[in-house]
């Protein structure tokens, strides 16, 4: 019983691999019916209709928590956000990033 299981169980995996080689060697062969997106050179991340519009949440002073430190400029995949700082004095004399 031990050696059918075991050369079932080889079997069973050389068949499962040549039908992903098969797969594989299909699209190898037939690149226009590739349907893989290589994101985000091929698409857009939004919508072309995109009408909307990201802002910063601020509370009722008026106040938000963005420091100006860029990262989300940086890492934004489709160059959307754009951080617009000015230093400023405030009233100890201290430069701050607005």
């Amino acid at each position: 019983m031990f050696l059918k299981e075991y050369f079932k169980t080889i079997y069973l995996t050389i068949r499962s691999l040549l039908k992903g080689m098969k797969t594989t060697g299909y699209y190898f062969t037939h690149k226009s019916e590739i349907i893989t997106e290589q994101y985000p050179e091929v698409r857009p991340v939004l919508a072309e209709r995109f009408k909307g519009e990201v802002i910063m949440p601020h509370n009722e002073a008026n106040e938000h928590s963005c420091t100006g430190c860029q990262a989300c400029e940086i890492a934004c995949p489709n160059g959307t956000i754009k951080i617009v700082t000015k230093n400023e004095v405030n009233a100890e004399g201290k430069r701050r990033k607005q």
